[in-house]
């Protein structure tokens, strides 16, 4: 009898993808980052992060410049703990320069590993993209049907919503923050999930990375809809830096301010990460900017309205 395959997961939304797929029991080694599904935290942690636990928003967009324009990640591999867990397969990235370890350090660790365990680097730029990506793990982890069908009951609800939004006949000018300090545009998967839900995306584009915006662009845009997702941050964090929105001048003139129509979700858990939660962070983005026509989606906090920070 076959033993069990056994995987390591470089990225948070890899380890959902796993899950998802219903292998919990091949995964045994996750990255210090990994939270989700809850029992993850216990497993072994193989990799370790230069960024101070206390670090300012502004330090950490410092820090992460320096390691780009050196082109170092800013975590890297545990070795004497991977070669420990002797995995067969090992789900990474190829998307962030810093935000996952590098490209290359991974490939050069899995040749000296023992039995040679594959590597699979997923790299979504869109929705459709992260659907490919969980096919993909589903065909080297020997369970495509289960990806077939995940995939199927995933799409199925995005298509669900981009129905309801047909209906829209005026889209709110919307800019979805992915930073604060500085403020960076929304990038990726996140415009063209704002189109889905029923926006207009005003500084982000769809398949291309976000960016540093002066905050002239804010205002310049007026959003009628201000959502902040900070990259790698829960609501709670996000709304430490939220003060800091509110120096910027011409904060209390945006039209998304003065209808209170300014949102902070968890951009930890849903928009950073591209796995199956992304379909609930479309559900969830939906039911904010329309909430008489797209229902609040199950299980999850709905987006946290600043109805008193004006």
């Amino acid at each position: 009898m076959n033993s069990p395959m056994r995987i390591v997961s470089l990225l948070p939304s890899a380890t959902e993808i796993v899950c998802q797929l219903g292998l919990e029991q091949s995964l045994v080694g996750v990255t210090h980052e990994c939270d989700f599904p809850p029992f993850v935290r216990a497993l072994p942690k193989v990799t370790t992060t230069l960024i101070p636990h206390d670090a300012s928003s502004g330090e950490i967009d410092q820090l992460v410049r320096d390691r780009l324009k050196s082109q170092r990640a800013l975590y890297t591999l545990d070795m004497v703990v991977l070669e420990q867990l002797r995995p067969d397969l090992i789900v990474t990235q190829a998307l962030c320069d810093v935000c996952a370890v590098a490209e290359a350090e991974v490939t050069a660790a899995a040749c000296t590993l023992p039995g040679s365990p594959r590597v699979v680097n997923l790299e979504p730029m869109s929705l459709s993209d992260v659907f490919s990506t969980l096919q993909t793990v589903g065909d080297m982890a020997g369970v495509p049907d289960k990806a077939r069908q995940i995939v199927r009951e995933l799409q199925a609800r995005t298509d669900a919503v981009v129905g309801r939004s047909l209906a829209i006949r005026r889209r709110p000018r919307v800019i979805l923050l992915e930073w604060i300090d500085p403020p960076f545009s929304c990038g990726h998967w996140s415009p063209e999930l704002v189109r889905m839900a029923g926006g207009d995306e005003q500084l982000g584009r769809p398949g291309v990375a976000s960016r540093t915006v002066r905050w002239d662009e804010v205002t310049a845009a007026q959003p009628e809809v201000l959502v902040i997702a900070c990259c790698g941050f829960d609501v709670s964090r996000t709304l430490i830096d939220v003060e800091i929105l509110l120096r910027y001048p011409g904060w209390s003139e945006l039209p998304a301010v003065r209808t209170e129509q300014v949102f902070v979700v968890d951009g930890n858990a849903y928009f950073s990460r591209p796995g199956p939660r992304l379909v609930e962070s479309l559900e969830l983005l939906a039911h904010a900017l329309h909430p008489d026509l797209h229902p609040a989606p199950s299980g999850i906090p709905a987006a946290l309205r600043l109805d008193l920070l004006k």
